[in-house]
């Protein structure tokens, strides 16, 4: 292989990974279905455990997409109005730990009141709160709504597998000048997004995700995440 191409290919899988970020303004620029299939097809590579390939996906455009957004904004605002509803919108899987422990805990503090304060949310301002969580049930304005659900008979080791298969198609996005938002905010309205979409009832929702182009001129897409260097998550372990 000429050295050139391959230094090219390098820098342009790197670029992918380190431009992926999680968008929350997107443009209304169409997103072509050739390019969404030929992401999907890209993303189908990822490795599962012998071979079992557990995505199932749904792609939401146009009306499909926008009714969606309807009924769950409405179950939203109706929680927060009535939070004892909350009994009908439950989470299938533990996304999050019931207790938090530092540097976790720590660091989804950091997140949320870095991304807050970028758009001019303070603590204890609900109305706004509100509205900047309901910005997920909108898919951020991207005009490609994405739900992910698997087979509830596989196990927690097929939902690694999801992860790579996401992680697959986030990059692929990156690659082709998209930009993504996994969104697993969806989960608790699973109750509608399935009937919606019209998965079975042996599908659970894994979670969601907004794709299209992103609008540079939103100050929210400003928001970087900062990493943990790798001397702080890695040992390098040899023979004694």
């Amino acid at each position: 292989m000429n050295t050139n191409t391959l230094s090219e290919r390098i820098a342009a899988v790197e670029v992918a990974m380190v431009t992926r970020m999680s968008a929350r303004a997107f443009s209304s620029q169409v997103v072509p279905h050739e390019t969404l299939e030929h992401l999907l097809e890209l993303s189908s590579r990822a490795p599962s455990g012998t071979n079992t390939q557990p995505w199932k996906v749904y792609v939401l455009q146009d009306q499909c997409r926008d009714d969606l957004v309807t009924k769950v904004c409405a179950a939203h605002d109706a929680l927060r109005a009535d939070p004892s509803l909350a009994a009908q919108y439950c989470e299938e899987y533990d996304y999050y730990p019931e207790k938090w422990i530092s540097p976790y805990l720590d660091r989804r503090r950091e997140n949320g009141w870095s991304l807050y304060r970028l758009v001019g949310i303070g603590k204890g301002d609900k109305d706004k709160m509100h509205l900047q969580q309901q910005r997920n049930y909108r898919f951020f304005d991207a005009p490609v709504g994405m739900m992910f659900t698997i087979d509830r008979a596989l196990g927690r080791g097929s939902l690694l597998d999801y992860g790579m298969f996401l992680q697959s198609l986030m990059i692929a996005a990156r690659a082709h000048g998209l930009h993504t938002c996994p969104q697993a905010a969806w989960n608790g309205f699973s109750s509608i997004v399935l009937p919606h979409i019209g998965a079975g009832s042996d599908e659970m929702l894994v979670c969601g995700m907004a794709l299209g182009y992103a609008d540079a001129d939103e100050v929210v897409n400003s928001f970087k995440t900062p990493r943990a260097p790798v001397s702080e998550f890695t040992r390098w372990l040899t023979r004694s």
